[in-house]
């Protein structure tokens, strides 16, 4: 049975209107806010429960968590702002050299891009007259020009602020979870583990939303990675709180 778009279309006598739209996969703030989360919560707990394994006060444990709370979302905020901005960087550079060739040899880089067209199944003359056309607005010519050549675009280059923001806020987030339990009070690891559990899985389930994974697929790989980074600095807590290294 066809859609109610390609029925309209039917009855109407006129062809149907597809409409869809597509998720952003250009990264932006997505790729940073999910990493910096994961990244939050799994290293914060496993930090946690290294310290707990070792029969540490529960005080001790906390400003632990608080520490690695702090100084993980300052890092990933630094780290992330200077790896968007050396690449934004980069890209207008070379964004630059396609501007000042454009400038200097339009013919060459106007045969170029007609070049670029062929390449992909377009006959000779009508690339020729496409790259013509396009090659009549200096600034619509670097676009096409750097998507063709860099891949990107000088009107979407992506923002460092926001990459570092976006990990910052998220790590930050990501990382108090574990911590919520021992500033309530509690005294024991469980607790912190129950919670760090439930979200784990709960932001692996929420990263496959935005994947093909199915939701449960997406909690569960995310679970069993966190669990198995917290047992390990667990075992290596508790036996260097054996040994009393």
């Amino acid at each position: 049975m066809s859609g109610s778009g390609e029925m309209t279309g039917e009855k109407s006598g006129q062809a149907p209107e597809l409409h869809h739209q597509h998720r952003d996969v250009s990264g932006g703030w997505l790729r940073p806010a999910v990493f910096g989360a994961m990244d939050g919560l799994v290293s914060n707990f496993a930090l946690i429960a290294g310290i707990a394994g070792g029969r540490q006060d529960p005080k001790v444990v906390l400003l632990a968590g608080l520490a690695g709370l702090a100084a993980g979302a300052f890092s990933m905020a630094a780290g992330e702002y200077i790896s968007v901005a050396s690449q934004s960087e980069l890209a207008l550079a070379e964004i630059e050299i396609e501007r000042l060739e454009l400038a200097r040899h339009p013919a060459a880089e106007q045969r170029e891009l007609a070049a670029v067209f062929e390449a992909r199944g377009v006959d000779a003359e009508t690339a020729a007259e496409v790259a013509r056309q396009l090659s009549r607005d200096p600034e619509e010519a670097l676009e096409v020009h750097s998507k063709e050549e860099l891949g990107v675009s000088p009107r979407d280059l992506p923002s460092p602020l926001l990459a570092a923001g976006s990990s910052f806020l998220s790590f930050a987030v990501g990382a108090l979870l574990p911590v919520l339990p021992y500033l309530l009070g509690a005294s024991t690891l469980w607790p912190a583990a129950a919670v760090a559990a439930l979200g784990l899985f709960a932001a692996g389930a929420l990263v496959s939303r935005v994947t093909t994974r199915a939701w449960w697929f997406g909690g569960a790989r995310q679970l069993l990675f966190g669990a198995a980074a917290a047992g390990i600095t667990y075992a290596v807590g508790a036996l260097i709180g054996t040994t009393g290294l």
